[in-house]
């Protein structure tokens, strides 16, 4: 909405606002969020360094759980699941002392055994039982 209106300048707020049937005060509030973030995008923000610092000391090894035990011991009030979304969103991952996982797109493989429904055979038609053999 904002965006609409920056980009043409000839709009006036109030006309393009009651047209679109957005209240004007959902628009101003959308203004004052641009230029001043709420508290908790801040915060976010300021996580997101601590959290890059940390895993830089680490040597890139540390993974969201050491990070947020280093955030507790240092005194920061800070969830798991924050410090994991912070990281997943910076592109930052911890390395595992087995190695990557053998997930399916890495080794090609099916996530699960085949079952009768998703498993084929050479011949050409149905089984007895109706369920198929080929694709």
């Amino acid at each position: 909405m904002t965006a609409l209106l920056t980009e043409h300048g000839h709009l006036e707020v109030e006309p393009t606002l009651r047209e679109l049937h957005v209240p004007s005060s959902t628009y101003y509030r959308w203004r004052h969020a641009e230029k001043e973030p709420c508290e908790r995008i801040r915060r976010d923000s300021e996580l997101a360094a601590q959290i890059q610092q940390i895993h830089t000391d680490s040597g890139g090894i540390y993974g969201s759980p050491r990070v947020h035990a280093v955030l507790r011991r240092e005194g920061v009030h800070v969830g798991r699941k924050r410090v994991e979304r912070l990281m997943r969103e910076a592109g930052i991952a911890g390395i595992s002392p087995a190695g990557p996982r053998d997930s399916p797109a890495a080794t090609g493989r099916p996530h699960s055994p085949p079952t009768w429904c998703s498993a084929f055979s050479p011949r050409k038609h149905r089984t007895a039982c109706g369920s198929p053999t080929s694709p």
